[in-house]
């Protein structure tokens, strides 16, 4: 499906998994390191799966609170999203990831809670470029 892009951004990485990796306009600048569970030396810095769940995150609470007034449920000021995300090897061959976002909505009913996780899953970009690819769980806390 086509997308007219209304913003773009771009990141360069530099050594792989235990390099370093910087957006464009230097707003994104992390040390890249291989955590001890894949084979490094782990410690400070981050990896491509903590970046993936921050962006993950963050963005299904902007669709969440996108779609409120369609869903009819305000999203409260409180709201959180976090994105676990697992990374291992696929039975197919290769590797893969999986995402579980867990939303917490403070003072909103699970019926609702659901509705709007529903509804703003449609609409993510990352929900959208992972569907089909990744299993992603929803969990409302």
């Amino acid at each position: 499906m086509p997308v007219t892009v209304i913003y773009k951004t771009s990141a360069t990485s530099t050594g792989g998994r235990d390099g370093a990796a910087r957006s464009d306009d230097g707003s994104v600048d992390v040390k890249l390191v291989v955590p001890k569970e894949m084979g490094g030396p782990g410690g400070e810095g981050a990896n491509p799966e903590k970046l993936f769940a921050a962006g993950y995150s963050a963005c299904f609470l902007g669709a969440m609170k996108a779609v409120s007034g369609k869903v009819g449920v305000k999203v409260p000021n409180d709201a959180t999203v976090t994105a676990e995300v697992g990374f291992g090897p696929r039975s197919e061959g290769g590797y893969g990831i999986t995402a579980d976002l867990t939303v917490n909505l403070p003072g909103i009913d699970n019926a609702d809670g659901e509705r709007l996780m529903a509804a703003a899953h449609e609409v993510c970009p990352y929900s959208n470029a992972t569907r089909g690819n990744v299993d992603v769980g929803l969990t409302l806390a």
